[in-house]
């Protein structure tokens, strides 16, 4: 799993962009999923989600400052309580301390937080130790060695969290120069003007032009550029070392499925690539993610597992990050738990979709007192065709003006017509009959997941 690694920058995903030739392997080989959604676009809930099977107001972590309570049940626990060898590196960012550090695992080795890049320290049951050198490597070597050292004779859960390529993006030196040739291709939407929208979107502070720091940009400004010209130098240094990140990435997977072939496991193997949650690659002239947006929902998820998922396969129905856990204990052989509120997705690997299978989705993003990105808390649901939107509370510190009180709003957008979701159509008397509905099944999944709204 990476961080902040957006679907559209993977080349089995159709990336405009750039190439992922190892990730891609995953896909040629099993199966990419087209409509995979996180519940709650943020760090540190979506990952309680994939652990827990639960929903955030489940599991309590409900925003970037909600520290996961390692007592709750786990797959990787219920795993090893099975049999099976488990370990984590990498990136845990669920809080830390005795009630918050990893459980259910034989060995793990994380960063504190969102850690660093270069020459990073990381926490372990031995406590923090200095590692030297870049910090995707880092963690696929302490992979690689963990693996190298694990008992032949049982089976192993490996969890390998990268933190690229999370903000600030910084490269490595292998990749440092990479797209200095070139000009990335801009987002259609770079340029959106926030028009045909509710006032949360263009109250938001994410914006290329205007929020990125010196820390994001790593070189001032130069000077005498216009303010489109500002626009297209700022995106061309973001996206480039994100992309050199992700480069990074790419290598280090390789690098993993190199050893399963080595080891003659690979058949044997399930691997599974994916994100914490999307992110906007200048999509609306925006970083960052939290939004119910497409390129912030979005996960990527490919899996491989040559005994069971058809190689070159691809599936379009809606998977979110709550199955995960569930999918795991099935093809584990042990029963997932009661509390537990997504869905195996083994059939769906099969290339058999359940009768019953679901046709909306459910999100909730719950900052609403964010005063650094000023996105207002919000809830929603999602079809394969439209999406009905609902940014509710106060919207405290919007604007820089926390007195202001802001009326709930709502978006609905036809994601046939406007895949780009530039014009929200909630008030157009063509879709009158379709909000009903919509707004229908939003009370029906908020009662299905034991949400208030």
């Amino acid at each position: 799993m990476s961080d902040d690694h957006a679907a559209h920058a993977i080349g089995a995903y159709g990336s405009r962009i750039n190439t992922t030739p190892h990730i891609d392997r995953i896909a040629a080989g099993g199966m990419r999923f087209g409509n995979t959604f996180c519940t709650n676009s943020i760090c540190t809930p979506s990952r309680a989600s994939i652990l827990t099977g639960t929903y955030s107001h489940i599991n309590g972590v409900t925003t970037l400052h909600t520290q996961f309570d390692a007592r709750l049940p786990v797959f990787p626990g219920l795993l090893r309580e099975a049999g099976y060898q488990t370990a984590v590196f990498g990136k845990w960012h669920l809080g830390h301390g005795e009630l918050h550090d990893p459980r259910g695992f034989d060995e793990w080795m994380v960063l504190p937080d969102q850690g660093d890049y270069h020459d990073p320290q990381m926490i372990s049951l031995g406590g923090r130790q200095a590692h030297e050198g870049y910090a995707t490597d880092i963690i696929t070597d302490l992979s690689l060695d963990w693996l190298a050292r694990r008992d032949r004779e049982r089976p192993f859960c490996l969890l390998v969290h990268h933190k690229a390529p999370h903000r600030p993006w910084e490269p490595d030196d292998k990749h440092a120069t990479m797209y200095d040739d070139v000009d990335i291709p801009e987002p259609p939407t770079l340029r959106d003007d926030y028009s045909g929208r509710s006032e949360a979107a263009s109250a938001a502070v994410m914006r290329l032009a205007r929020d990125m720091d010196a820390t994001d940009l790593k070189e001032p400004v130069p000077s005498g550029l216009s303010d489109d010209e500002e626009l297209v130098w700022k995106y061309q240094r973001y996206i480039k070392d994100y992309l050199r990140c992700v480069a990074s990435v790419d290598d280090n997977v390789g690098r993993l499925l190199d050893y399963l072939d080595a080891e003659g496991v690979s058949e044997d193997t399930m691997v599974v690539y994916t994100s914490d949650q999307g992110f906007f690659l200048g999509d609306h002239g925006w970083y960052d993610k939290r939004f119910m947006y497409e390129e912030s929902l979005r996960m990527p998820l490919l899996a491989r597992y040559p005994s069971l998922i058809p190689a070159g396969s691809s599936c379009d129905d809606l998977v979110l990050n709550v199955d995960f856990a569930q999918t795991f204990l099935e093809l584990g052989g042990v029963p997932e738990l009661p509390t537990m509120q997504g869905r195996s997705i083994v059939p769906l690997l099969r290339g058999e979709r359940p009768d019953d299978w679901r046709t909306s989705m459910y999100y909730r993003y719950w900052m609403h007192d964010d005063q650094i990105h000023r996105i207002r808390a919000h809830y929603g649901v999602r079809t394969h065709r439209y999406k009905l939107i609902c940014y509710y509370g106060d919207g405290y510190g919007l604007a820089g003006n926390s007195d202001r009180i802001f009326p709930t709003e709502w978006e609905l957008f036809d994601l046939e017509r406007d895949p780009m979701e530039l014009t929200s159509v909630h008030d157009d008397p063509e879709y009158a009959q379709v909000r009903r509905e919509l707004e229908t099944e939003l009370d029906r999944l908020q009662r299905e997941v034991g949400d208030l709204p």
